[in-house]
C-alpha cells in the first residue's frame, strides 16, 4: 500500500475516532442534563464524521479509477471505525432523546 492510501486510511481513523468520542461526549452531557452542549457535541462529531466520510470517498473514487491496485488490512480497519462512528452517533442520539424526556418528566 503505497503512502498516500496509507495517510488517508489514518486520516479516516483520526477523524471517526474524534467522531465517536464527541458522540459519546454528547450521551455523557446529556445524562447530566445539559442538552445544548450535547446537541453541540453531535455537531461536532458530524463535522469529524463528514471529513472521515469524504476522506474514504477519496480512496474508493481511486479504486473505481483503477488508481488503488491494493488495499489491506489497516483501510479495512479504517473503514470499520467509519461504521462504528456512525452506529455511535445513532445511540448517541436516542440517549439524547431518552435523557431529555425524562428531564422533561421531572
Amino acid at each position: 500500500m503505497d503512502e498516500k492510501v496509507l495517510e488517508v486510511c489514518f486520516q479516516i481513523i483520526t477523524y471517526v475516532g474524534t467522531a465517536k468520542s464527541m458522540y459519546i461526549d454528547a450521551i455523557q452531557l446529556a445524562r447530566q442534563g445539559e442538552f445544548e452542549q450535547a446537541k453541540d457535541r453531535i455537531k461536532q462529531g458530524e463535522e469529524a464524521y463528514v471529513q472521515g466520510h469524504n476522506a474514504h470517498h477519496s480512496l474508493l473514487t481511486k479504486e473505481m479509477n483503477g488508481e488503488l491496485s491494493q488495499t489491506g488490512l489497516l483501510l479495512m480497519h479504517a473503514e470499520d471505525q467509519l461504521m462504528s462512528a456512525e452506529g455511535f452517533r445513532t445511540i448517541a442520539e436516542e440517549f439524547i432523546a431518552v435523557y431529555k424526556r425524562f428531564e422533561e418528566g421531572k
